[in-house]
């Protein structure tokens, strides 16, 4: 009882003598947070000041602010920046959530880093299928359809029209088909990723590898297809079906597309195709003298419905809770890519991360020119990244 009491008085201290947390964001945030600051400020007396930093300076300049003991309270970023922050001693654990039965697994997974939560989630993103209505009426719930509807579209267009085309030798994009049959890139246990358990070359990885390369056997996917084609050909009106993600929408709909999104297809019955999933959310400074007011705006304000929903009208991204979507349905966009989302793999969120990227581009590529075999490509990647993790 004595500790608790002290626990409370030290928080009641620190609340009457600090009156200003500062939050860095980047410039799509500013204005919803300054909005949503105003609100905590007139609930609590506590100034929120909220400063705009560049996405990609965000990290490195907390880095070396946090470490001196400086920079801002709370920082907005990217999940996959928590391995070199927790590792570092810079972020405060979130050791209550309330309705975190509400968020989606994958936000709460993204955000978890050796067993503790490390951060509010508040958006995702993920690939999806985004098809054209003028050329599918029904998109296909499993892989053979969307393989039979491609071949169906490819002979009635003559080649004018692509039934399916997508990134594949880029393995963001090939990932759904790794992940949906088994394939990992570091084992998940209750402690965190166990990065010397690399499943990039099992029995599903090497199967999604063999659906891949099936695509060019079969005339689906054709050599020299990537990103650019895609998306040029999609705009176009010369593409049935697409795997893109949500940045992408805004372009077709300028170019006068008809397009639906939803979740890629099931590969069999029961294994849906898991995308890679990043997560947005905030974070608090571990060093800051504010961290417990930090943590209250957080806990008690951010991480609550109306303002998740806020967030959201503010800066419209895939919604972290379930209770948001549900407010949002109406948005088509937003349900398929959340949809897609939910069944998918945070992108790992520890440093051994970097080395995978190039090893599977490799892989990927050789795939699909016909250089080796998915076994032996895959078997190759995995034998690259530990060798390159254990450097």
């Amino acid at each position: 009882m004595r500790k608790l009491l002290v626990v409370i008085l030290s928080i009641l201290v620190v609340f009457a003598f600090s009156t200003k947390i500062t939050i860095w964001c980047s410039e799509k945030q500013v204005d919803i947070l300054q909005k949503l600051g105003q609100d905590y400020k007139a609930k609590t007396g506590v100034e929120v000041e909220v400063q705009q930093v560049d996405f990609g300076s965000i990290k490195p300049k907390f880095l070396n602010s946090a470490q001196a003991g400086e920079g801002p309270d709370i920082i907005v970023g990217a999940h996959d920046w928590l391995g070199e922050l927790v590792v570092n001693g810079l972020l405060e654990p979130i050791n209550y959530l309330p309705d975190k039965g509400e968020y989606y697994q994958t936000a709460i997974d993204a955000f978890t880093f050796n067993g503790k939560l490390y951060g509010v989630p508040y958006s995702m993103e993920a690939v999806a299928l985004i098809y054209n209505k003028s050329y599918v009426e029904d998109p296909p719930k499993t892989i053979e359809e969307l393989i039979g509807i491609a071949k169906q579209i490819d002979e009635e267009y003559e080649g004018e029209v692509r039934g399916f085309v997508y990134d594949a030798a880029n393995f963001y994009f090939s990932a759904p088909f790794i992940f949906g049959y088994g394939g990992y890139i570091f084992k998940s246990t209750p402690k965190g990723l166990d990065v010397h358990d690399i499943g990039l070359d099992n029995e599903g990885a090497v199967k999604g590898a063999a659906l891949i390369k099936r695509f060019y056997d079969e005339g689906i996917l054709q050599s020299g297809d990537n990103y650019n084609v895609m998306d040029s050909l999609f705009k176009d009106d010369s593409a049935a079906m697409i795997i893109n993600g949500p940045w992408a929408v805004k372009a077709y709909k300028d170019a006068g597309i008809d397009y639906g999104v939803v979740p890629i297809p099931m590969l069999e019955p029961g294994k849906p195709a898991k995308p890679f999933v990043g997560v947005q959310g905030f974070m608090v400074n571990s060093k800051s003298p504010n961290k417990e007011i930090a943590l209250d705006f957080l806990i008690k304000f951010i991480a609550s419905k109306d303002t998740m929903y806020n967030l959201y009208l503010g800066d419209p991204r895939l919604p972290s809770r379930k209770d948001v979507l549900a407010l949002v349905k109406d948005n088509p966009d937003v349900v398929g890519f959340t949809n897609s989302a939910k069944n998918g793999i945070p992108m790992p969120n520890v440093p051994e991360m970097a080395p995978v990227w190039g090893a599977m581009g490799d892989a990927l590529s050789l795939i699909i020119n016909g250089k080796a075999v998915p076994e032996e490509a895959m078997k190759n990647a995995v034998k690259k990244i530990k060798e390159q993790i254990e450097k």
